[in-house]
């Protein structure tokens, strides 16, 4: 559970300094999440491309959904957040098989180490 509270906590920075910034850092669109996915996961078919960029579009409205009702609001837009990026995970885990679910996984766990280690003041 904390891997995926770390895993959102850096989408969400990531989103929230794109946001706050406006020209800086642009949040990634459905389709170079789908990109970037398949960059790093070897095997990913064109229906599971497609199925895997409706997940992503989903959850970027669903986000923006949370974004908009929290109105400012910090913990309240985190918790939402954190409640819909599992089942994100779970869609997108679904559409692939168990050895690329596993790659997904791992690709998960190394970006919650990546900000647990920003955390706790590392690089």
């Amino acid at each position: 559970m904390k891997k995926l509270a770390l895993v959102f906590a850096l989408v969400l920075g990531i989103s929230a300094v794109s946001f706050a910034q406006g020209g800086g850092r642009m949040r990634m669109t459905p389709k170079s999440q789908t990109d970037t996915l398949k960059a790093h996961i070897a095997g990913i078919t064109d229906d599971q491309s497609t199925k895997i960029l409706a997940v992503y579009e989903a959850a970027g409205k669903q986000r923006d959904s949370i974004r908009q009702a929290a109105n400012g609001d910090r913990p309240t837009m985190m918790a939402g957040m954190m409640k819909a990026q599992p089942i994100t995970d779970a869609k997108i885990k679904a559409i692939l098989t168990a050895d690329q679910a596993a790659a997904y996984q791992k690709m998960v766990d190394a970006r919650a180490a990546q900000m647990k280690a920003r955390m706790q003041g590392g690089n």
